[in-house]
């Protein structure tokens, strides 16, 4: 079943934007000192969201 798991274009952008906004708001708790379970919590998304990007194959044509 995994060796058949791809993502589509749309699914690839979706998860990208996810990374991008959970990394500013990683960003802006670190820079005011915020909650520590915050910064931890938009971290690990942005983490896992750029890992699935990076390891998962796009689908093609």
């Amino acid at each position: 079943m995994l060796s058949t798991l791809t993502l589509t274009p749309l699914s690839a952008t979706i998860i990208f934007i996810l990374a991008v906004v959970a990394g500013y708001q990683y960003r802006r708790v670190w820079k005011t000192e915020g909650p520590r379970w915050q910064a931890w919590v938009f971290g690990s998304v942005a983490a896992v969201c750029l890992l699935v990007l990076g390891f998962t194959p796009m689908q093609t044509g």
